[in-house]
């Protein structure tokens, strides 16, 4: 299984210029893309996502601002990555809960492995617990 790691997209241009970034199915990211979505003029104070998906991968993506990223895995295991270069984005496996957290004017962009399926959502975090085999011993958990 992949675990959620930082990937490093192309960039190409001149600081004269400007730059761009490429992302080529299964070339840069880890699954053909099925769905593209983006997220923007979300507050400060919201968090979004607070979700798993049993089968969706994604690839979340800053385009602009910054977004901090909290996952944690079946195990317990979190991990908090900062975004805040389009050129880099990261990987969500399926079962990872995540959460995300916007600076003003952050826009993310998505690009996820199936096309929407409110089935494929794990939307409380007591369940996605459960469902990984685990109780829910940590109120306080990312998502909570």
């Amino acid at each position: 299984m992949l675990l959620p790691h930082l990937i490093e997209f192309p960039r190409h241009g001149a600081e004269s210029t400007g730059y761009i970034s490429v992302c080529e199915q299964q070339q840069h990211v880890p699954f053909a893309v099925q769905r593209v979505f983006w997220t923007y003029d979300t507050p400060e104070h919201v968090a979004r996502g607070r979700h798993a998906h049993f089968h969706t991968q994604q690839v979340l993506v800053a385009v602009a601002g910054t977004i901090v990223v909290t996952t944690e895995l079946p195990d317990g295991q979190i991990e908090v990555f900062r975004l805040d270069s389009p050129q880099v984005g990261v990987y969500i496996p399926p079962n990872a809960w995540h959460t995300m957290l916007y600076t003003p004017g952050a826009v993310q962009l998505v690009l996820a492995s199936l096309p929407y399926d409110e089935q494929d959502y794990i939307r409380s975090h007591e369940v996605f617990r459960e469902v990984w085999g685990k109780s829910d011993q940590t109120s306080g958990a990312a998502g909570s």
